[in-house]
């Protein structure tokens, strides 16, 4: 039963882990760092009571009047707005655009229908994760991407050093980084919200799939229908200038709650969603990753994609360390807290953690010596320079509740 009781608020309220962590993740924007990018909604979160911090370059609301928990468990049982501007949205056009796009990622692009989509690696030529995004084949010509923030000046020259190289071998290809806005709808009610606003039949529109819709009176809207919680939603590209109106317009829903950085990140923790950077970077592989679904099987044939040789090779001869997930007792465990097998020894080491919301106990994922990496194994973790119980668990902790078409 995905709530949590008085008894979780106390605990979490005596022992401030969460916010000493989101203090490390993300700095203090106290209104005077010029230097910040801001999204189309700023005005907006400030008039709405954000507390804002800088976050890969932006001043993002990391939280709003409700409490970090309160927020994480609203999105659970309702929906939350999510502003997600600061991602990098950008498109791919020309008769050769899949072609391209496949020279950067694992994913069987040439393979996904008109208007779906799916998570992708981009990867280097030893096998590590530049950054993950999603790319949608749509109906109108061109592909659709959005990657991470917090890469989006590698992406961005990585995409533009490589178009160079496709067009001078005389490929047919264009980039276009776009000037827009991106919020996020996100929970159990997100699509009987988000319906009132739209004539397109959101019942049709399953998980990874992506529609241009008119929402809420605002046209050119692209909905796709994804997130990073773990809940049923969508994210929506909207004209940068009309992003103002269609989150005032979802808000006027009761069922809608306002949510920042805090809330998402322990929400992505809870649904075992990896987080660039922490979980993920360019000393990981899929392989290590445990995101071998994202390899296309046309594509592992072919073999053709950047680090193709020792990815493929992992694939076969298994790696030797393996992301899993972990429960454990005592203090929430965090970033670089020490792994170690029942004898002492350092197996691994955490990359996420922080005290599950929904489960009333401290969840983390990190990466082990592949031995240790089975479901149930007892393992323990170094946390305030003691040693506690820790557990080796399945992901995603909460279920997912993406919508299928039935």
């Amino acid at each position: 039963m995905l709530v949590a009781g008085a008894r979780l608020g106390a605990r979490l309220r005596l022992q401030p882990e969460a916010a000493r962590r989101l203090r490390r993740n993300y700095s203090q924007d106290h209104g005077g760092t010029e230097s910040l990018k801001k999204t189309a909604l700023y005005e907006f979160h400030r008039n709405n009571g954000a507390r804002m911090v800088e976050f890969a370059g932006w001043s993002m609301p990391v939280q709003y009047k409700d409490s970090h928990i309160s927020s994480h468990l609203h999105t659970r049982q309702r929906c939350s707005l999510f502003d997600v501007s600061h991602m990098l949205q950008s498109k791919v056009m020309g008769k050769d655009r899949v072609k391209f796009m496949e020279s950067l990622v694992v994913g069987d692009i040439a393979e996904l229908k008109d208007n779906q989509g799916t998570l992708s690696l981009f990867t280097n030529e030893t096998g590590g994760i530049k950054d993950d995004l999603i790319v949608t084949r749509t109906s109108d010509g061109y592909l659709y991407i959005v990657s991470n923030a917090g890469c989006a000046d590698k992406d961005s020259a990585h995409m533009k050093e490589k178009l160079a190289e496709f067009k001078a071998a005389g490929n047919d290809a264009d980039l276009e980084f776009l000037e827009a806005g991106l919020i996020a709808l996100q929970g159990p009610s997100a699509a009987r919200v988000l319906q009132e606003g739209v004539s397109d039949d959101l019942q049709k529109l399953p998980f990874m799939w992506s529609a241009m819709m008119t929402v809420f009176g605002v046209p050119g809207c692209r909905v796709t229908r994804c997130g990073y919680t773990g809940e049923d939603g969508v994210e929506i590209s909207v004209p940068i200038e009309r992003t103002v109106e269609l989150a005032e317009s979802l808000l006027k829903n009761s069922e809608v709650k306002l949510a920042g950085l805090g809330s998402r990140d322990s929400l992505r923790l809870e649904a075992g969603l990896c987080l660039y950077g922490n979980d993920i970077d360019e000393t990981t592989t899929p392989v290590e990753a445990t995101l071998l679904w994202t390899i296309g099987k046309q594509r592992r044939a072919a073999a053709d994609f950047p680090g193709a040789e020792i990815i493929l090779r992992q694939i076969k001869e298994k790696t030797k360390r393996k992301r899993v997930g972990l429960t454990s007792a005592g203090p929430p465990v965090r970033q670089h807290t020490p792994i170690l097998n029942l004898d002492g020894k350092v197996i691994g080491e955490v990359t996420s953690g922080c005290p599950s919301p929904c489960l009333k106990q401290n969840i983390a994922m990190g990466y082990v010596d592949t031995e240790y990496s089975k479901p149930g194994t007892p393992l323990k973790v170094e946390v305030r320079k003691k040693i506690v119980d820790a557990t080796v668990s399945k992901m995603p902790f909460v279920p997912s509740k993406y919508y299928t078409v039935k």
